[in-house]
C-alpha cells in the first residue's frame, strides 16, 4: 500500500498540471502593461506602444522612465529630420528651396535642442519645464511648411511632411506622458 500511496497522490495532482504550466486557466487575461496603461491615456495608442516597445529599457521603465524614452524617440527624429533636411539642401539646385531646406533643417535642429532641455528638466522633476520643452519642440517643424508654403512655386517634400507630422506625434506622446507625472 505505502508503494501505491506516491502513485495515487501522483495520479490526483496529474490534471492540475497544465494549470501550471500554461501559467493559469484559459479564462484569465493578463494584466496589462505599464506601457499599455501608459499609452492608453496617449491620443496615438498604437504609435506609442510599439515606439515604447521598441526600446529594451521600457519594460522595466516606470511612468517617468517611459517619458524619458519617449523624448529619446523624438529627438532620435528630429536629429535624423534635420539631417535629412540638411542632405536634401544639399542636393537641391534652386538657391531658394536651398536656403527653405537649410532654414528647415535648423529647426529640427532646435525640436531637438529643446527635447534635450526637456531630458534636463525631467531629470530635476521640473515636470512643467519639461512640458514646455516639448511643446516648442513640437512647434518648431510648422515652421518649415510655413516657408514652403510662402514659396508656393516650391513642393513640400512629401517625405518631409511626414516626418514632421511623426514628430508632433512623438512630441504628443511625451507630454501626454509628462502630464501623467504631475
Amino acid at each position: 500500500m505505502t508503494s501505491a500511496l506516491p502513485f495515487l497522490v501522483f495520479l490526483l495532482l496529474l490534471p492540475l498540471f497544465p494549470l501550471s504550466l500554461s501559467g493559469g486557466t484559459s479564462g484569465r487575461t493578463a494584466a496589462p502593461s505599464l506601457i499599455q496603461k501608459t499609452c492608453n491615456e496617449t491620443t496615438y495608442y498604437d504609435l506609442c506602444v510599439s515606439s515604447l516597445r521598441s526600446d529594451p529599457h521600457s519594460r522595466k521603465a516606470d511612468v517617468k522612465g517611459l517619458s524619458t524614452i519617449a523624448i529619446n524617440i523624438a529627438i532620435s527624429n528630429a536629429t535624423n529630420t534635420s539631417s535629412f533636411a540638411a542632405a536634401l539642401a544639399h542636393n537641391a539646385t534652386d538657391a531658394s528651396l536651398v536656403d527653405v531646406l537649410r532654414a528647415c533643417a535648423t529647426k529640427y535642429a532646435n525640436a531637438r535642442e529643446a527635447l534635450q532641455w526637456s531630458l534636463d528638466a525631467l531629470s530635476t522633476e521640473s515636470y512643467d519645464y519639461a512640458f514646455v520643452h516639448v511643446s516648442a519642440a513640437a512647434e518648431y517643424p510648422n515652421v518649415c511648411r510655413v516657408l514652403f508654403r510662402q514659396n508656393p512655386r516650391l513642393a513640400y517634400p512629401a517625405a518631409l511632411a511626414r516626418r514632421e507630422e511623426d514628430l508632433e506625434r512623438l512630441c504628443t506622446i511625451a507630454l501626454e506622458i509628462i502630464s501623467l507625472l504631475g
